[in-house]
């Protein structure tokens, strides 16, 4: 369907018996809200960021239910990420080890900081705004696009 790559290859680590493997001690995690044509029609990004270089890891994109989080979960699992820190949103309390897991707003400034720069560099993203999407597809496009060239380093114009 889309050729957009939703998980960070920079962070894969080529092992011996030629299979690889991913590396991250500490994500971020946290959700984003968005919408498509009217504002009643939510559209959320869920990502992580790999807490000490604050790198994207992976996106969602969904509603604000615990079957997107657990998407983006399963994206996660190949990581081997031995602490994550959320905001108390209620998903991530049912879906992460609680000796893994560490709620607060101490440890999510990277992330929280990261929604505003893709608030600032895509309009769509902002709350009060004249830009908008008229189409899911076209709005998962465009943010996967800046994610894919920003953070993954793909080229996009190949």
């Amino acid at each position: 369907e889309s050729s957009l790559v939703q998980v960070n290859p920079n962070f894969q680590i080529p092992t011996s018996d030629a299979k690889i493997e991913f590396i991250c001690e500490e994500a971020e995690i946290d959700e984003q809200w968005s919408f498509v044509e009217k504002k009643c029609n939510q559209r959320w990004i869920w990502y992580a960021i790999e807490h000490s270089t604050n790198t994207i890891l992976a996106y969602v994109f969904g509603k604000r239910k615990d079957v997107v989080f657990k998407e983006l979960k399963a994206l996660l699992d190949p990581f081997k990420i031995s602490l994550y820190y959320t905001d108390d949103w209620g998903a991530y309390a049912r879906h992460i080890d609680v000796e893994k897991h560490e709620v607060g707003k101490c440890h999510t400034q990277k992330i929280e900081r990261k929604n505003l720069n893709l608030r600032t560099w895509i309009k769509r993203l902002a709350r009060k705004t004249i830009c908008f999407s008229k189409s899911e597809k076209m709005h998962d496009i465009v943010i996967g696009l800046l994610i894919n060239k920003i953070e993954f380093g793909v080229d996009i114009h190949a």
